[in-house]
């Protein structure tokens, strides 16, 4: 009987693997166009993604570009392990960059999360359809307007004798032009009211779809119930965005250290430059103009480590405390 069982189970363990992967073949010829659809993308991501991650070697060599083939001059250059990474750590730039690229996106963050949040919300509760389009419209023209166009606007704007100056001295608020630009105290702010006021319209768009999404009974029976509009806001329009506010914040808090590079380096002077240089200016500026490859690989890789491990540990304590997360 002992015999028999055994045999048994080792059939068992044998025609399982065979049917699971029976059933995967079936499966995948079930959907064989849409893998063909997904093939392009794939490709692009292995190589355009994926396949310039080999240079991330870089970072660990002392590489000096020659006329010679790339990836030659690259393997063959003399391995300095994380001496790159020290010398940023050590070297008297490390705070002062990591502090201008914290507080930009952090501040940047504090207006431009809730921006969306709350035009979602506004352009959900106005009933004219015709005003509604229009405000939808006006708020995401800024989108697609390049950082060129709109660090121009900004510019004007803030210049001597721009709209604030004037508003500000009919308000009697301020007896002299104020140069914004010339002085770093105002640059995280300018770039945090930037980046909200270009990205807000456009960002509504994923809150406006989960508002869509939810049952319009359960605000007729609040109604009944005898709740108004903002009770309605309060208990049943933020609950169902919570899952997607999570979501987005959790990718916010991962690219706390991605301050944006168009903004800083097109409002950027030699005036602000204590305030306005970050990370990705200051590897620019270093691999670019100054020709140390290595030095501005390491520093972009140490970004990169670090977004990753802050993305890790939010979605680790969402999950924990909200049961909501990204994967």
């Amino acid at each position: 009987m002992h015999h028999l069982e055994t045999a048994a189970s080792t059939s068992l363990k044998k025609t399982v693997p065979g049917k699971a992967k029976k059933k995967l073949v079936r499966k995948l010829s079930e959907q064989k166009y849409l893998l063909l659809m997904l093939a392009p993308a794939l490709i692009w991501a292995v190589l355009f993604a994926y396949l310039p991650m080999a240079g991330l070697y870089m970072a660990f060599v002392n590489y000096q570009p020659s006329l010679g083939d790339f990836w030659n001059s690259l393997y063959h250059a003399e391995f300095v392990g994380i001496d790159w990474f020290n010398y940023f750590f050590k070297n008297g730039d490390f705070y002062i960059i990591m502090r201008n690229t914290v507080a930009s996106t952090m501040l940047t963050l504090l207006f431009s999360f809730p921006a969306p949040i709350i035009i979602a919300i506004a352009i959900n509760e106005v009933k004219n359809s015709m005003f509604k389009k229009t405000v939808q419209t006006v708020s995401y023209l800024p989108h697609f307007i390049s950082w060129v166009i709109a660090a121009n606007i900004i510019v004007t704007v803030l210049s001597s004798d721009g709209v604030v100056n004037g508003l500000l001295k009919w308000l009697h608020l301020s007896d002299k032009s104020i140069l914004f630009l010339q002085e770093g105290k105002y640059f995280w702010w300018i770039v945090a009211l930037g980046n909200t006021w270009k990205e807000m319209g456009y960002s509504s768009i994923i809150y406006l779809a989960a508002i869509s999404s939810i049952n319009l009974e359960l605000y007729e029976a609040a109604k009944v119930d005898g709740a108004g509009r903002f009770k309605q806001i309060l208990y049943i329009t933020l609950p169902h965005l919570k899952p997607t506010i999570v979501i987005l914040l959790i990718l916010s808090l991962g690219g706390v250290l991605n301050a944006g590079f168009d903004q800083h380096f097109l409002l950027g002077n030699g005036l602000n430059l204590e305030y306005s240089d970050v990370l990705s200016t200051y590897s620019f500026r270093y691999g670019l103009q100054n020709s140390m490859f290595s030095y501005a690989s390491a520093v972009g890789l140490f970004n990169s480590v670090v977004a990753f491990i802050l993305v890790v540990i939010v979605n680790f304590a969402s999950k924990k405390l909200n049961n909501q997360s990204l994967f």
